[in-house]
């Protein structure tokens, strides 16, 4: 296959995370929205250049016709995508495995462990929208300014933490959500993982 340019790259990795992630390729349109891109022209612009590259073959009048003539790179097994977590008010933390996700490491700069899925948009000016998987590592420590998978009691959210003294603030990236604050001598505040990515998974 001819080489390729970094844009063409990234549509062709967003084409893959859509194919394993929801089992059908994009539309242009859901491609220029996840690119920013308000045109669709260029978005076909380079499907067409990934076809003549043979990284992908366009199906004539279909909406989703895209198909790609390479294998998907991806771990034999994947990463567990575990129960939604809000992004907005705390919800009961599902500890089960709805399915996996086979995902490159290469996509994450940091080590992924798990996905979790977002409900909420009280991370929306962190770029964390509702229906997002969030790459997670697990990890029971954090530092100040790190957006986290937090436990309180039973339950979790995704939130920004900031520690003073004996106490724990969980900031929203919202400013219609009110930030969480815990006091350390009191309650439990139990650190689930560090958010390492965020996969648009919404489109």
């Amino acid at each position: 296959m001819e080489p390729l340019t970094d844009r063409q790259q990234e549509i062709l990795n967003f084409i893959e995370r859509s194919l394993l992630l929801d089992g059908f390729p994009p539309t242009i349109a859901e491609i220029a929205a996840a690119f920013g891109v308000r045109s669709t022209n260029s978005i076909r612009g380079h499907l067409q250049a990934l076809a003549r590259k043979g990284a992908i073959e366009l199906v004539p009048a279909a909406s989703r016709g895209i198909r790609l003539l390479k294998p998907t790179p991806a771990p034999e097994q994947g990463l567990p995508l575990v129960g939604r977590v809000a992004a907005g008010q705390p919800i009961l933390a599902e500890e089960h495995i709805e399915r996996y996700c086979r995902l490159g490491p290469e996509l994450f700069d940091n080590r992924a462990d798990y996905l979790l899925r977002v409900q909420g948009m009280s991370m929306r000016d962190a770029g964390i929208l509702d229906g997002d998987l969030l790459a997670v590592q697990r990890t029971p420590e954090a530092r100040n300014g790190q957006i986290v998978v937090a436990r309180i009691h039973d339950e979790a959210t995704v939130k920004r933490l900031r520690l003073e003294g004996v106490k724990a603030f969980l900031e929203p990236a919202n400013p219609d959500f009110s930030i969480i604050e815990v006091d350390l001598q009191r309650e439990p505040l139990v650190i689930e993982g560090l958010v390492v990515g965020v996969i648009r998974s919404g489109l």
